[in-house]
């Protein structure tokens, strides 16, 4: 399975982004998928994740401001609103294949003004 990520770059603060990732290859292993982030000196944090069925969790830190949709079973769009310095990462999409964690290349998101 390989994963492209898109999108991301430059927003002032208060602004919006949209984040998609787009799986090819054995797609018909996956099963979740979802976004991580690191900034600079942290770790990677889950920031959401939907499953197959379109069930969806985030982290509290995005909760009402941050959307996750799935359009089939290999595209997932993070929609990232009221941004923050905060949020400001690499995003990374991720997709779980029967146990085993994909990763896409990452994507710049900078929120500054």
């Amino acid at each position: 399975v390989q994963l492209q990520a898109s999108g991301g770059g430059l927003v002032q603060p208060g602004g919006s982004l949209r984040v998609s990732c787009a799986a090819s290859g054995s797609i018909f292993r996956i099963g979740s998928m979802g976004w991580y982030r690191q900034a600079p000196g942290k770790q990677r944090e889950l920031v959401a994740t939907i499953t197959e069925g379109g069930r969806t969790n985030c982290v509290d830190s995005v909760k009402g401001r941050f959307n996750i949709s799935r359009d089939n079973k290999n595209t997932v769009t993070l929609q990232m609103n009221s941004l923050k310095t905060e949020d400001a990462a690499v995003y990374y999409c991720y997709a779980d294949c029967w146990g085993i964690a994909y990763w896409g290349q990452g994507t710049q998101v900078t929120v500054s003004s």
